[in-house]
């Protein structure tokens, strides 16, 4: 039985903010794309059933919001990433549009577990604020300075994992949350979102955990460039901007592997004679970063040039994504969420259920399972806990 109050100007404004095409939806719920236009137009409607699964599983949105008498108001995504050209904010996928929400939504949940108030003693988005014209060396040592961060803590640490877990503390202990997520838009490394009190970066756990350590910089420098910013493999895409815009991005990368690999100690192994390979596989050792950030830095430097750099990088990126499908998926569901939501916000969420002062249903909701997956987690969370 169809439904009655159905707004079709919101089925449309769901779907497009989705970034679906009528046929898209059809093929979802099994449905022919000529009666999805019917929805659309007004002159049918969907059964409750099959509202149901468009709001819950295809739009992830309130069942309710296709009863409001006009679309919410809410940012669209030209508006909130300026800095990506118009054909890549077309090429968003439905699961990376979605994350964007996500993260909006979980700044909310940030704001109710702390009474709306930044925990963090220190809030380095309140007191550092880059600007594209500054020198990129002397922005990327003020923010090393800022996080406390000697060069020789860098080299110490045992690997990349083990660098990319102390990177994720230190800057979370500043006021800015990071979180993870595994991306079906495989070229997307992460993203982050602004916010007065709680601004966001959330990284893609399918990427090499060297290249989420870069892309934490590369997301950090937006953030203090009071700035949203998307991270991509490929970049070429910044050739396509212009102005302010094209000159955030540029100062972003330049930011993000000045500050992992600084020149003053960069200079010092280029006077060393070594090939490019061996440059390449030493410094990605020193610094605990992936192989490209060390060939981009070789590029800045005039060593390697833009047709050999890219090069390489689609070769790397290609034998990753190789091995990737090769290796057996799966892994422990209650692991898997732990690292996505990292200890930090794990211990607020449960710190606030202890002390009494929300249910287990709500709980559930701030960590974004089901209540029969509480004990799971929290037998997951302790246990890394204990073992660390």
């Amino acid at each position: 039985m169809q439904i009655s109050g159905i707004n079709a100007e919101i089925l449309i404004w769901a779907r497009e903010r989705a970034g679906y095409t009528i046929e898209e939806v059809a093929h979802k719920l099994k449905r022919d794309a000529g009666e999805i236009a019917q929805w659309e137009s007004g002159n049918s409607a969907p059964t409750y059933t099959q509202l149901e699964k468009l709001a819950y599983k295809v739009y992830k949105r309130p069942l309710a919001i296709f009863f409001f008498p006009s679309p919410p108001d809410e940012p669209d995504l030209k508006q909130s990433f300026r800095t990506l050209p118009d054909f890549e904010i077309e090429n968003l996928l439905p699961d990376t549009r979605y994350a964007v929400r996500q993260a909006k939504a979980m700044q909310l949940t940030l704001k109710e577990l702390n009474d709306g108030v930044n925990p963090s003693e220190k809030k380095i988005f309140r007191d550092i604020e880059l600007n594209i014209n500054q020198n990129v060396s002397s922005a990327a040592a003020g923010v090393r300075d800022y996080l406390g961060v000697h060069l020789d803590d860098q080299k110490k640490w045992k690997g990349v994992r083990e660098a990319l877990n102390a990177w994720r503390d230190i800057v979370e202990d500043k006021g800015i949350f990071i979180f993870k997520r595994s991306f079906k838009q495989k070229d997307v490394s992460g993203l982050s979102i602004l916010d007065e009190e709680f601004p966001v970066i959330y990284l893609n756990n399918s990427t090499t955990a060297s290249r989420q350590i870069f892309t934490i910089f590369h997301e950090l420098s937006h953030l203090l460039l009071k700035t949203n910013g998307v991270t991509k493999e490929d970049d070429r895409y910044i050739s396509a901007l212009k102005g302010y815009d094209k000159d955030v991005e540029v100062f972003c990368n330049s930011f993000a592997a000045e500050f992992l690999v600084p020149s003053v100690d960069l200079e010092d192994w280029l006077a060393r004679g070594l090939s490019v390979d061996q440059l390449v596989n030493n410094l990605s050792d020193r610094y605990k970063v992936s192989r490209e950030v060390i060939l981009r830095r070789l590029l800045d430097k005039g060593i390697v040039n833009q047709g050999y750099y890219e090069k390489q990088v689609k070769q790397w990126l290609d034998e990753y994504q190789e091995r990737k499908a090769k290796s057996s998926g799966g892994g422990n569901y209650y692991n898997t969420q732990v690292t996505y939501l990292g200890d930090r916000y794990l211990n607020l969420a449960f710190g606030r259920y202890y002390q009494g002062r929300c249910t287990i249903e709500q709980l559930a909701d701030y960590l974004n399972v089901k209540v029969k997956s509480i004990p799971g987690l929290e037998q997951s969370m302790f246990g890394k806990e204990a073992a660390q």
